[in-house]
């Protein structure tokens, strides 16, 4: 059995966990780190497919506004480059197959201001939205009581605009309109700088990628905090005791850790997977019976070259049918070679999830052909990811906020347990859920565990 001190443990070893540590060392104290898995880089994973080149399987984009992990990524010696959207992207919808420019498709001018309007009204309800305390909100009760799958037939007025919104909804959070509380839905919002961000590629959230692969930032994180010497691998952690002096964190494979203080750097859901002495109040568990990860498979289908950029299209696609509702060229900066990503996400990522690999592979390349032309059904590689069967994850791209948790639980996110700190985008007040939003969470955490560490 081994037995690790430090000032600080930190579980996982996601941007969250790793940025926490490095904010710990920067201040003179000590930080170890226990993950589960055999990497860094929790929720980002890179796929190598020959040749020195990798596609992402996990979160990839940084987009503006995102200045933590550019920051950190210019620190890790990490460049970027656009997003490939020259050209026309594509359109599925109402049984017709469109191309367009631009962000806004030609679906008919009632659809467009549609949309339009119900974009106004959600931008205006979310800067009356606090980032620190969304409870407070003005009207918070009413607002986390429906599902903004109810607030979509109440204020959307034809069934085009719906689709193209409920569309919005799956790509952000992977899961279905029914699903979210319209509070959270504004949160989110108000946490990004707006609904247009969160879904734009050039000016939004998609804008770019980084050379080498997003987990390459965590990799050189990890290897700047002194390696296998603070990081330890394939320890899971099972317990967190803690007493008026000491927190005690032990893994299943033996290894136990002992510090001041500790950070649980996971997925909320997951937190409650850990057995505390003493157990964590009920206020706090609840809230995390609460965040469920959303559903998405993210699959690559990758071509000789990228064929669709020599009839002038851009890559990017969206149908109404799927199963892929959402497409990116997602080639490597040199364009080769050509990797189309499509997403499964929501109830399509449910249902097609439970298929065999091959059927499931068949039905997004069948979609991928229908808005590309026949030579998408031929691709040289196909490369997958379902993160709900991810072992030390079980969902992306972050948690959502079903109707009634925020103004119910929602102080309970944040708050340290005694000497218990919480990171992770899901509780980042600026740009939640993403890469970000991470690495805002790892910092305050470390800012409140140096704090109190004594």
């Amino acid at each position: 059995m081994e037995q690790l001190r430090a000032d600080v443990v930190v579980v996982g070893a996601g941007l969250a966990g790793l940025t926490a540590a490095r904010e710990v060392q920067r201040a003179g104290a000590t930080a170890v780190v226990l993950e589960a898995r055999d990497r860094v880089g929790g929720r980002t994973l890179n796929e190598p497919i020959g040749g020195g080149k990798i596609v992402e399987v996990g979160g990839q984009w940084i987009g503006p506004g995102q200045d933590r992990i550019a920051a950190l990524a210019r620190e890790m010696k990490v460049d970027t480059f656009r997003t490939h959207s020259h050209g026309e992207n594509v359109i599925e919808f109402d049984g017709k197959l469109k191309r367009y420019r631009g962000t806004i498709p030609r679906i008919g001018a009632h659809v467009l201001a549609d949309v339009a309007q119900a974009q106004l009204k959600i931008g205006r309800l979310a800067k009356t939205i606090p980032l620190d305390t969304p409870w407070t909100a003005k009207n918070a009760r009413k607002l986390d009581s429906q599902t903004f799958e109810t607030w979509l037939r109440r204020n959307v007025y034809t069934k085009g605009g719906r689709a193209l919104l409920e569309l919005s909804i799956e790509a952000v959070w992977a899961a279905e309109p029914a699903d979210l509380s319209l509070l959270h839905v504004l949160f989110y919002t108000r946490s990004a700088g707006g609904f247009d961000l969160l879904l734009d590629t050039e000016g939004g959230a998609q804008q770019d990628r980084f050379v080498g692969g997003s987990q390459l930032i965590s990799i050189r994180l990890a290897e700047a905090l002194g390696g296998d010497g603070v990081v330890h691998f394939s320890s899971p952690v099972t317990n967190i005791e803690q007493d008026e002096h000491r927190v005690h964190v032990t893994a299943g494979t033996g290894l136990t850790a002992t510090g001041k203080q500790a950070i649980v750097a996971l997925p909320p859901t997951l937190t409650s997977r850990i057995a505390y002495d003493p157990p964590l109040p009920g206020h706090r568990d609840q809230l995390t019976q609460r965040m469920p990860q959303g559903s998405v498979i993210k699959c690559m289908a990758i071509y000789d070259r990228p064929f669709w950029r020599d009839k002038g299209l851009s890559g990017q696609a969206t149908s109404d049918i799927g199963p892929a509702k959402v497409v990116f060229d997602n080639s490597p900066p040199d364009g080769s070679p050509g990797v189309l990503l499509a997403f499964l996400e929501g109830e399509r990522a449910r249902t097609i999830g439970r298929l065999p690999a091959q059927e499931r592979k068949q039905a997004v390349v069948q979609g991928l052909a229908r808005l590309f032309g026949p030579e998408a059904s031929e691709p040289a590689n196909f490369v997958e990811r379902s993160w709900a069967e991810e072992q030390w994850t079980r969902g992306c791209y972050g948690c959502y906020m079903p109707p009634g948790a925020w103004t119910s639980f929602g102080d309970a996110l944040r708050a340290p347990i005694g000497r218990i700190h919480w990171a992770g985008a899901e509780t980042a007040t600026v740009w939640n859920g993403y890469m970000d939003g991470a690495v805002q969470s790892g910092e305050r955490a470390a800012r409140e565990a140096l704090a109190q560490t004594v």
